[in-house]
Formats: structure tokens, C-alpha cells, sequence
């Protein structure tokens, strides 16, 4: 049987001070955890490193006299993973439920939006064979500005902006083509367009960014152009 490794082990090593979780060959790592390890600094190795290290303990194996059972519990938390994360596909998450969760202070208006229950919508780009999805998490309800979630799969597209934007490269990289000069954006750049440009977006492969406008309502101005 394998062993499943998930995002709350990942943070168990992380609180410990390691940087480095040895697992078993074959060990299955559930998106979430590959995802938080990454934020978190933390390698997966399969080797037995020296000092700062955890390794996984093995999982005892039925005997030939024993009938195989289905493990419930590995099945439960693989079925969690991936409904949890859909989003980092670029699709669209399950549809009912709450876009995402947030916690904050309604009388003040603070407020913390919990990234990993983000669940993404198709974005209309224009062009019906793009594969782009977002996720507003701040709008005009909650501010002068919005702000939420982008991601681009293998796809291009030519968009005219209205309001400012500020772009952070949270994962991947993609070209911007602007006034004919073509720039490239990896993880942890930011980008910064003016008002009224026209910009094409392309990517080969998987980009998430995190995305700010102003004014909030955005999607109005938009549609009266």
C-alpha cells in the first residue's frame, strides 16, 4: 500500500524547522502539499539526508493469509486533494459552495481570503479556445480596488485595459507584447500596466498571477466599451 503525504504533514515539518521531508519510493504527494512545500522551502527527497531531515514510516503490508481492504481513509484525503485544488489546472472548481472562504472583521472591513479554497470561473477572453480562469476575491463591495486570481494555460490573447493593474507572477511565466516590444514575466515579477493599454498575454505553459485593479469596477467599464 502506498504511502499518501499531505499538505498538513508538509506543515508539521515546516513548524519543526526542517527543510528537507524524506519520503518512501512511490510515495503519493497530494497537490496541496507540493503547493505548500514550495511556499514553505521545503524538499522532498527520497534519499536519507544527514541533520535536518523527517523521513515517512513504512506502511506494513498485509500478509498472503490477510484479504486486502480498501484503504477509506487514503481514498478520503486524495478525493479532498483534488477537489481542493482544481484551481492550480486553470479549471473551473466545483460548483457549489461558497467561490471561497474568508475570515476578517465585518465592521471594520478587514478581511483574509483563504487562497487554497479559491475555486476558479472561465474568464472571456474573446477568443472560445483560450483556457484562462480567474477569481475575483476583492471587488467594489469591498474597496476602490479589486483583486483576485488569474491563471493562463497554453493560450494567447490580445486584451485592452481601462484601469491600471498590477500583476504578480505567483507561478510560471508568459510574454506581455505591448506598443510592439515583447517582455517576459516569471514567478515573483511583478508588472505594472497603465490605463489604456492594449496587451497581449501568451504562455506555452501553466502561469497563476495575482492581480490588482483600480477602479474596483472594472468589469462595468468593460462592457460599455
Amino acid at each position: 500500500m502506498k504511502k499518501l503525504v499531505c499538505a498538513d504533514e508538509v506543515k508539521a515539518v515546516a513548524e519543526k524547522g526542517l527543510k528537507v521531508f524524506c519520503v518512501e519510493p512511490n510515495t503519493i504527494i497530494t497537490p496541496a502539499a507540493r503547493d505548500l512545500a514550495k511556499e514553505l522551502g521545503v524538499e522532498f527527497t527520497t534519499a536519507a539526508p544527514a541533520g535536518n531531515h523527517t523521513c515517512q514510516t513504512s506502511v506494513p503490508q498485509p500478509k498472503d493469509d490477510q484479504p486486502t481492504t480498501i484503504d477509506r481513509e487514503l481514498i478520503y484525503h486524495i478525493v479532498k486533494a483534488v477537489l481542493a485544488n482544481s484551481h492550480l489546472a486553470g479549471v473551473p472548481g466545483p460548483s457549489s459552495g461558497p467561490p471561497f472562504i474568508t475570515d476578517g472583521d465585518p465592521q471594520s472591513g478587514f478581511k483574509i481570503v483563504r487562497g487554497r479554497t479559491v475555486k476558479y470561473e472561465p474568464f472571456d477572453t474573446g477568443d472560445p479556445s483560450t483556457n484562462v480562469a480567474y477569481r475575483e476575491v476583492i471587488s467594489k463591495e469591498d474597496a476602490k480596488m479589486s483583486a483576485g486570481f488569474l491563471t493562463i494555460e497554453k493560450s494567447r490573447f490580445e486584451w485592452e485595459l481601462c484601469y491600471e493593474e498590477i500583476d504578480i507572477v505567483l507561478e510560471g511565466c508568459l510574454t506581455l507584447t505591448i506598443n510592439g516590444e515583447t517582455f517576459e514575466a516569471c514567478q515573483g515579477d511583478v508588472i505594472f500596466i497603465p490605463k489604456g493599454s492594449k496587451v497581449t498575454w501568451s504562455t506555452t505553459g501553466y502561469v497563476k498571477l495575482f492581480y490588482v485593479t483600480y477602479p474596483a469596477n472594472w468589469p462595468e467599464l468593460m462592457a460599455q466599451q
